[in-house]
């Protein structure tokens, strides 16, 4: 989930309101980038060896076993800070709209990847309440487990007192190369795992926000301000009307997309798909079959992992891909689905595996993106 620095990543205190004057009842949430687990990764010479013995699977997160929803992390980037507990105890969390629930690590927890971040400590909270229900969350690079307990949790200056949460207790060794230290799921409460209630649906049942959406903007070029916002529109980060997108699913944030052209040629979905627009997923996912021929069509050519790699030098030739969602063209550039690292670059279109296209951050990056749960629609309007 792909990229730029968005602002320092130290522990931050969380700026309450974004204005202080009349619009008080609306928050907001700075948004981090950080390196993703892949790069890191890849940094250190590991991203192959790990792909071998777990295979990067973009679409584990949107398959469900009973009760469970499933996610996978490999790129997951875009973080802010949060709190929970009295006195407040800081997380970096990914804000994810394609799952429902909030965990961090606990200081029971012995996995490497917990010794590599903030951990949880219930008994220095006066405001904790233990339970004895358990979670388990299965990734596609591997699970998290732990229990779930309640308490305040504070998000962009909202307090959300009980809390249902997960507290881990054994985390995948591949999230020991994480940036943040959890996920707050921001999808339905359909997919939540152990049926807790997610942080937003709180917001919304206990009147916290003007307004029950909350619309994410991700900034792109490596420039600071991404942010995620409860309750409120931010006209200072779109231009143009919005286009409403009825929800056909409400467990994701999921919408039906009629094809997906270049040059005005139908190269995929080409008799209409459904689609996530995601923020936990870096890349723009789809069947294989379907990113082999956008991927084809760019000029790129793929690796054994799946990796789609193409010339930096051709990046300005390069054609827009432009998808068709209930009646209006959504085009991203070639400066846009391209990433570059070192001399290296590769397209933001990925491998799913599975008729499910996901729309994550080489998407979101160019339109803003509004999650309303009073209307059950996404809103998408082009970024600025």
């Amino acid at each position: 989930m792909l990229h730029h620095m968005c602002l320092p990543t130290h522990h931050q205190t969380l700026l309450p309101y974004k204005n202080q004057g009349a619009k008080r009842d609306r928050s907001w949430m700075p948004l981090i980038k950080g390196k993703s687990a892949r790069d890191t990764l890849q940094e250190k010479g590991l991203w192959e060896e790990t792909r071998q013995k777990h295979p990067y699977n973009p679409m584990a997160k949107f398959m469900q076993t009973g009760t469970e929803s499933m996610t996978n992390d490999a790129d997951l980037s875009y973080y802010g800070v949060i709190s929970i507990g009295n006195p407040p105890q800081s997380f970096k969390v990914i804000f994810d709209t394609g799952s429902s629930n909030l965990w961090v690590p606990s200081v029971y927890c012995s996995s490497q990847a917990c010794q590599n971040h903030a951990k949880f400590n219930p008994q220095r909270s006066s405001t904790y309440k233990y339970t004895s229900q358990t979670l388990a969350i299965q990734y596609g690079t591997g699970s998290m487990t732990g229990w779930l307990g309640y308490d305040t949790v504070e998000v962009g200056g909202i307090s959300v007192a009980n809390q249902i949460f997960g507290l881990s207790h054994d985390e995948a060794p591949f999230m020991t190369y994480m940036v943040a230290d959890g996920i707050l799921g921001l999808a339905f409460p359909s997919i939540s795992s152990s049926h807790a209630t997610p942080v937003f649906d709180n917001m919304m049942n206990e009147r916290l926000v003007s307004q029950n959406l909350f619309s994410v903007y991700l900034s792109s070029n490596s420039e600071s301000g991404s942010e995620v916002d409860f309750g409120g529109i931010d006209g200072n980060h779109y231009t143009g009307s919005i286009a409403w997108i009825p929800l056909s699913s409400e467990t994701y944030w999921q919408i039906t997309m009629e094809s997906v052209t270049i040059n005005g040629q139908a190269v995929a979905c080409t008799q209409g798909c459904q689609a996530i627009i995601d923020t936990g997923t870096s890349l723009i996912v789809g069947p294989n079959s379907d990113i082999a021929n956008i991927n084809n069509y760019v000029g790129a050519s793929t690796n054994q992992y799946g990796d789609s790699t193409v010339s930096c030098n051709n990046i300005g030739s390069m054609p827009e891909v432009t998808f068709s969602i209930n009646g209006n063209s959504f085009t991203i550039p070639a400066s846009a689905y391209v990433s570059q690292s070192g001399y290296s670059c590769r397209t933001g279109f990925g491998n799913g595996g599975s008729n499910l296209w996901i729309l994550g951050d080489v998407f979101i990056r160019q339109y803003y993106a509004i999650f309303d749960r009073g209307t059950n629609s996404v809103g998408l309007a082009k970024a600025v």
